[in-house]
């Protein structure tokens, strides 16, 4: 019998994960006979994605396997929790992804149910806590701290001594300036740091921050930045 291993999420994430997985169990597993790769999706989707079975989780449980994974891959950070918790109840293990070609130094920590695309850097001196995603080209420099369900868009640059807490979201091409020791710069619970925004300052729990500098999201804010370009 065979093992499975469902993506959660058929859009395009998890798409891209699709190739990331199956060179992962090819390099793990002996043949592709001992293991089958499906997508699972809740929603009202085709039933074959590119060849791809997808069900919905009551199907996935109902498939003949020998173990069931899962991996999710939606970015959206506490949909991604509850979906890691309805997989532990059901006794579905999480399965860590990370690329051929991801860099990891020395005392990196991080917990189940990452997903690490390629050119993702971890350097030296980092935690990072469960469902961690980071997308392609994101790096996390020294000492930083990194919560549950955080949210890494493509290209992120977390320089060091800085703590971002649960559930931040971190957008594309966005630069988190270097803290210090002692004083790590802090990315609250929840917060929203908008795509190519360069932070140099704390953020506040669940604000949203853009622009560079970064300043919070108000609608006197754009206005500001409207009449500027």
């Amino acid at each position: 019998m065979k093992k499975l291993y469902g993506i959660y999420g058929c859009a395009g994430m998890g798409r891209e994960t699709y190739p990331l997985i199956k060179a992962q169990l090819e390099k793990s597993q002996s043949t592709s006979s001992e293991y089958e790769i499906v997508y699972i999706d809740d929603g009202d989707v085709e039933p074959i994605i590119k060849g791809t079975p997808v069900y919905n989780f009551q199907d996935f449980l109902n498939q003949p396997a020998e173990e069931r994974f899962a991996t999710i891959a939606i970015a959206e950070s506490q949909l991604r929790e509850k979906l890691t918790a309805n997989c532990t109840e059901a006794g579905v293990q999480m399965y860590d992804v990370r690329a051929e070609n991801v860099l990891t130094y020395d005392n990196v920590q991080i917990g189940e149910g990452s997903l690490l695309c390629p050119f993702v850097t971890l350097t030296t001196d980092i935690q990072i806590g469960r469902g961690f995603h980071a997308n392609i080209y994101s790096y996390v420099a020294h000492d930083c701290i990194i919560g549950d369900f955080v949210t890494f868009a493509p290209r992120v640059n977390c320089n060091g001594n800085i703590i971002i807490e649960d559930y931040a979201y971190i957008g594309t091409g966005a630069v988190i300036k270097q803290g210090a020791p002692g004083r790590p710069l802090r990315i609250g619970k929840g917060a929203v740091v908008g795509a190519g925004a360069v932070v140099t300052k704390n953020v506040p729990p669940g604000i949203t921050v853009f622009s560079n500098p970064a300043v919070p999201l108000t609608e006197k804010n754009l206005e500001i930045r409207r009449d500027r370009e």
